[in-house]
């Protein structure tokens, strides 16, 4: 039994939720959201919370049950108030830039690459952090880990781009054997 699927959803000052059919619609200050929900859950909207009720019996209702409860719960704190995820670069000669709506990462490649950046998300760099910032939790985190896969941390010297706060363990590396 979902733990999380139980617990209502409270609504801030400021945000709007309707429900039509079954498409949860989030308005707030940042921008508006909507979320498809399953025909294994049912939502109700009241005027200061909401709550999901699991209606299906199959197996996988108690799973879409806590799911749609956090979906819903993201939906809400995005558009009040948005995500933030955060990228550090390491590296000797590593460097991004932001050109217009286009990121420029020198990653020790012969060639520079060029990401265009969506048009929901914002970034900002500050010497070698570069912070992502969005109301869809999706796709602030999908486009970190998109950047990220450009070149992954390397586990002897730590060079690469990693997330701010990711905890990081060095390989030793070969040792020289002792002479006989």
């Amino acid at each position: 039994m979902s733990r999380i699927g139980k617990k209502p959803i409270s609504i801030p000052s400021g945000v709007t939720v309707t429900l039509e059919d079954k498409t949860v619609k989030v308005k707030g200050s940042k921008g508006e959201l909507s979320f498809e929900t399953s025909y294994e859950v049912e939502v109700e909207v009241d005027e200061k919370e909401i709550t999901v009720k699991k209606t299906g019996k199959t197996k996988a209702a108690p799973a879409l049950w806590g799911t749609t409860r956090a979906s819903i719960k993201n939906l809400i704190t995005g558009v009040s108030e948005g995500f933030k995820k955060g990228l550090e670069l390491h590296g000797v000669g590593y460097k991004m830039t932001l050109q217009g709506k286009k990121l420029v990462l020198n990653l020790g490649f012969s060639h520079p690459i060029e990401v265009q950046v969506p048009e929901d998300l914002t970034i900002a760099i500050d010497g070698n952090v570069m912070n992502i910032e969005g109301i869809d939790k999706q796709r602030v985190g999908q486009f970190a880990a998109e950047i990220r896969a450009f070149r992954k941390i390397e586990p002897y010297k730590g060079k690469g781009l990693r997330y701010v706060g990711e905890r990081f363990i060095k390989k030793e590396g070969k040792r020289a054997v002792g002479a006989e």
